[in-house]
């Protein structure tokens, strides 16, 4: 058990840092053309991983519309929103505000799938909401910048997403989801790519390239793999736990690669985002984290 406590915090480690790397990579490259070729390398890696492992089950009109509308919300737009967010807003609250994704897939599952929302779930959702406006509070008043703005979008996007992986796993096997969704978000996002692609910034550096495809397919391929993997040994609550770390991750890796300094305000409110989410993650309804993530930011 110690192995896989070990494998789910390098999991975690890699995801948290990704915030810091993403606001390095969004300083090199345009955030759509950046968010496209993260997917080409992720759809590449999971190309050559499916080969012999994956049988595509026969699609439905209803199947084909979830996975379309999976493609577009939870990976173009997702993927998008992401790096658009990180060109302008801080790691560490991109992080924290996306720590409330458990939190709002209860309360999307409780609306549109009528699932019950307990009254844990409840207080976490005050408590965790209250925690992201300390976060982004900057000592004077409350400071809604464009950037938290997108990532508030993204965070939503990515609830919405495991809405619907949750409705497509009754029919499907996680890696098809996985596999379909990214190819069609990937091929959504190709023709606004090519359209700016005359004006795109495009790094020269071959060290920002470098960072780029390891991210993708390091950080979310084979992270996202041994992350599945290990879930299935711990349980699901027990790595939604690991996985709250993320923030903290997030915080260590902004001061000491960014020079991003953390306020008491920002740890107060970190704490109630993480108190949150344990609340919402630890309560007996079922938890939002059983399902394989598409691409874990």
């Amino acid at each position: 058990m110690l192995r896989s406590y070990l494998l789910l915090i390098f999991c975690v480690t890699a995801w948290g840092s990704n915030f810091v790397f993403g606001k390095m990579l969004v300083a090199e490259f345009s955030p759509l053309l950046l968010s496209a070729l993260r997917l080409l390398f992720i759809t590449i890696f999971l190309l050559v991983w499916a080969r012999g492992r994956l049988s595509m089950p026969a699609l439905s009109r209803g199947d084909w519309l979830l996975l379309g509308s999976l493609g577009i919300i939870g990976v173009f737009i997702n993927q998008w929103s992401f790096y658009k967010g990180l060109v302008t807003a801080d790691p560490t609250t991109s992080a924290l505000v996306l720590a409330l994704t458990p939190i709002t897939t209860s309360l999307l599952a409780a609306v549109f799938l009528k699932e019950s929302l307990t009254p844990r779930m409840a207080v976490g959702s005050i408590v965790g909401t209250a925690g992201v406006l300390f976060v982004i509070y900057n000592g004077a008043a409350l400071h809604f910048d464009i950037g938290i703005l997108w990532i508030f979008l993204t965070m939503i996007t990515f609830a919405v997403s495991i809405i619907l992986v949750r409705q497509l796993g009754r029919r499907l096997p996680p890696l098809a989801t996985t596999l379909a969704s990214n190819l069609i978000g990937f091929g959504s996002m190709l023709p606004f790519v090519l359209i700016t692609a005359p004006v795109a910034a495009v790094s020269h550096q071959v060290s920002s390239w470098l960072l780029l495809f390891v991210t993708a397919v390091i950080m979310h391929g084979v992270v996202t793999l041994i992350w599945n993997s290990q879930l299935q040994k711990v349980g699901a609550a027990k790595a939604a736990m690991f996985s709250n770390l993320e923030p903290f991750i997030a915080m260590v890796f902004g001061f000491f690669l960014l020079d991003r300094p953390v306020t008491a305000v920002q740890l107060l409110g970190a704490l109630l985002i993480i108190a949150g989410v344990t609340l919402t993650t630890t309560s007996k309804e079922p938890q939002v984290r059983q399902e394989s993530p598409l691409i874990s930011h």
